[in-house]
């Protein structure tokens, strides 16, 4: 039987160590290294700690995956008696982390138990290994799973855990594959399994037919479908010039007994003999045992791919489908709506649903939870089009994410499918001279920084280092060096995009000038950016100062002050304020203001500016690279929950009737976050009709964020009449008429004509509707959101 899995060649070569004939303790690295130069799509490493001339399984497997680039990496197999599958569990998902997916993990019962005794490890029985087997297995999944709620509390009767934190997640969905030749492992590989190891090589080959039909039977009554389960083989032999054995595996001889002690033969013998396996036998992957440099090559450059040749041209003769069936615990947890087998196999082995391991690492957002039905994950601008090219035909909410730190929300969603750019990361200098940078939308803010210190540059990029650059730099950029140097958006030279109907085009000022403009402002309703060409700013070490004072007595004269002061300071100094309500009685307000410039005396000098407009009760001053303000977090999944709410204003002074309003609104408790950024400068230097982000005469930016709209919005709607607009990256307030503060109306009916010809069926539709709300020019009175 062929169970239609795809193909996948590799290598299992010995963990010696080399010590005791004063070899290479290296050479194993190096055979996988040839392995990988040689094509082949995996390495595998058996597994004998009682063995003082082997390396130990886990050390050698970092080693090589810290090696190589590209080839997968498995234990062949795991001896699971001899580890805590708690450890277990945390080794696997940090060197999956590691190597960025490359990991798959087979596991075994134990074997050699005198060996084992001698090291401390207490024996068991045959059924009592295979159930403790399946305990670890259990605990190694669960532990996995970041989406469950709380530790893991597991009471087995040989593995135990209490309280035991979840995750890391693995960066893929680690498959498990068992190495078995009785019933009780097959059957448990048929019930629980992602696949079956082959017991001894070729010799295995005559428990191949009994052991399929043994899972299958296994897997049908446990719920499962059998085509889940890879069939691995490690195959053992020689290239000889003659035949050794018979040319052909003929289907007959896989219904019965069939053995084979090794291949020997040339490699078209090899050929002839593998296809049955595969085609008939179901064999799925094929690795050959040993450790002969020149093997590997020959392997790989005669063997692999003439069989997948044959098997290609005899699957297509059968019409057998070939695809990855996920786990049933996958399939049982999937969201009406999407078409879940229709997936581009560009983007399947890394797409993401719920019941994955992995879901609970990219289901939320920074600040939002979400339960999204499917998480696209392409890594390149093609793999991007075919994902908004199938996408687009399914009928559930459509959301996209770089980074997933957007305060707006809408990178996650209930029962949608996300497409997340994140693995399309990269920096590079296009021009040392122009100071001209390409960064892919899945980089963030602290890397580009680092990246660019080294050259003595930075881009104004919010306020946060785990920020994603596609989001930012498509909305506006409101950052610590803005009066400075202006927006984010207002370096940007070029733009690489994917449009609704997948096509692929570049926009710059000269070449597609209007969606161009359209990407700088409102670039999340028009495509998927794939990468940006930014011109970035000369900036060395930059003057930090962190003031609070106490304004209990006087709030709105403190912000009337501090506005004054922002407004009155030179360019190269922007300040943040950030407040909470009243606590106490006491009301405290927090100043992050940075300077661009290394000189003391001018960083002082611009400090002591805002210092004076009120009795500090508390500061710190520092002079600090850039990137050191804004640094990144490590990469990892956000864990949010909930819908917190945020709204928004743009705000041309901050006059005594806004610091009253402001004032009231701080003391009503609606609100637990309050912030003013420092706008004008370089902002105020672009016309308003350069971009899509007109509103270039604000000074500041306003925030508010609180627990529901219900409570915060009769409060914040009562200050509209202060503001002259709204940044819609700050806002979660999808009441039509947003878009008329966001957008003036002849930039309003700009982005809609452009939205009818780029997006003409709304496909980047879970953003502000541009494509629906309101007339053009007209404020309409509903109190309803749009969801």
């Amino acid at each position: 039987m062929d169970y239609g899995q795809p193909l996948s060649f590799g290598a299992t070569i010995s963990p010696r160590n080399g010590a005791r004939a004063a070899g290479d303790p290296l050479a194993p690295v190096v055979l996988a290294q040839r392995a990988e130069r040689a094509g082949l799509d995996l390495v595998t490493v058996a597994d004998h700690p009682y063995q003082p001339d082997f390396h130990e399984t886990w050390t050698l497997l970092s080693w090589i995956a810290g090696s190589t680039d590209r080839i997968r990496i498995a234990p062949n197999v795991l001896n699971v008696p001899m580890r805590l599958p708690t450890v277990v569990a945390r080794a696997a998902a940090s060197l999956d982390l590691l190597s960025d997916g490359r990991l798959e993990l087979g596991l075994g019962a134990g074997h050699y138990w005198e060996a084992m005794s001698a090291m401390g490890i207490k024996r068991l029985e045959s059924a009592e290994s295979v159930a403790a087997l399946a305990e670890a297995i259990e605990i190694l999944r669960d532990l996995w799973d970041t989406s469950k709620p709380g530790p893991l509390h597991f009471a087995g009767t040989y593995h135990r855990a209490s309280g035991a934190e979840r995750g890391p997640a693995p960066a893929h969905r680690i498959q498990i594959w068992i190495g078995a030749a009785g019933p009780r492992m097959l059957d448990l590989i048929g019930r629980v399994g992602d696949g079956w190891v082959l017991p001894g090589g070729t010799a295995g080959l005559a428990r191949l037919a009994d052991g399929n039909r043994r899972i299958d039977r296994a897997a049908v009554a446990a719920g499962r479908d059998p085509r889940e389960i890879r069939r691995v083989l490690n195959l053992t032999g020689s290239f000889a010039p003659s035949s050794a054995v018979s040319s052909a595996v003929s289907s007959e001889m896989l219904s019965g007994p069939f053995a084979l002690e090794r291949f020997d033969g040339p490699p078209t013998q090899w050929v002839e003999q593998l296809v049955p396996l595969i085609v008939d036998g179901g064999i799925s992957t094929v690795l050959l045992s040993g450790d002969d440099p020149a093997a590997i090559d020959v392997f790989a450059a005669e063997v692999v791919p003439a069989v997948r040749e044959a098997v290609a041209v005899e699957r297509a003769a059968r019409g057998t489908t070939v695809r990855v069936v996920p786990p049933l615990r996958v399939r049982a947890a999937r969201r009406d709506g999407i078409d879940y087998d229709g997936v581009p196999a560009t983007l399947a082995d890394d797409a993401v649903e719920p019941g994955d391991v992995r879901y609970g690492a990219v289901r939320s957002n920074y600040l939002r939870g979400g339960s999204p039905g499917l998480v696209l994950r392409p890594r390149t601008a093609e793999e991007i089009a075919d994902a908004v090219t199938w996408a687009r035909t399914q009928p559930v909410p459509l959301s996209v994410r770089s980074a997933g730190h957007g305060i707006s929300g809408r990178s996650t969603n209930d029962g949608g499918i996300v497409i997340d750019v994140g693995h399309l990361r990269r920096i590079e200098v296009l021009d040392q001279a122009s100071r001209r940078v390409r960064i892919e939308p899945g980089a963030r803010w602290g890397e580009v920084a680092a990246a660019l210190r080294p050259h003595g540059w930075a881009l104004s990029s919010g306020d946060s280092g785990g920020v994603g650059v596609g989001g930012l730099a498509t909305a506006g950029g409101v950052g610590f060096l803005g009066r400075a140097h202006g927006l984010t958006i207002d370096h940007v030279r070029a733009v690489e995009l994917v449009l609704a109907d997948g096509t692929a085009v570049r926009a710059t000022e000269d070449e597609n000038a209007d969606l161009f403009w359209g990407m700088r402002g409102a670039g999340f309703a028009l495509g998927i950016v794939t990468a940006f060409e930014f011109e970035v700013d000369q900036v060395g070490d930059v003057g930090f100062g962190q003031l609070t004072f106490d304004v209990s007595e006087d709030l709105p004269g403190f912000l009337v002050r501090w506005g004054a002061a922002v407004e009155a300071s030179p360019r190269d100094t922007t300040s943040f304020l950030t407040m909470g309500p009243p606590r106490a009685g006491k009301t405290v307000a927090h100043t992050m203001n940075v300077v661009d410039s290394d000189d003391p005396d001018t960083v002082i000098e611009r400090l002591q500016r805002l210092a004076d407009i009120a009795p500090l009760a508390g500061q710190q001053a520092l002079i600090l690279p850039y990137d050191t303000l804004v640094s990144a977090p490590p990469r990892g999944g956000h864990q949010a929950a909930g819908e917190p709410v945020s709204r928004s204003g743009l705000l041309e002074h901050v006059t005594p009737e806004f610091a009253a309003a402001a004032d009231r609104l701080l003391r009503s408790g609606t609100t637990y976050f309050f912030q003013i950024r420092a706008l004008g400068g370089a902002t105020t230097d672009v016309e308003p009709e350069a971009t899509a982000f007109a509103h270039r005469s604000a000074q500041f930016s306003v925030v508010a964020m609180g627990a529901s709209h219900d409570r915060i919005d009769p409060v914040w709607d009562a200050m509209r009449h202060h503001f002259s607009g709204l940044y819609l990256s700050f806002e979660t307030d999808q009441r039509p008429e947003r878009l008329l503060e966001a957008f003036p109306p002849a930039t309003l009916a700009r982005l809609r004509e452009l939205k009818r010809r780029y997006d003409p069926d709304n496909v980047f539709r879970d953003n502000f509707p541009l494509a629906s709300g309101v007339p053009d020019g007209a404020i309409g009175k509903a109190t309803g959101r749009v969801s």
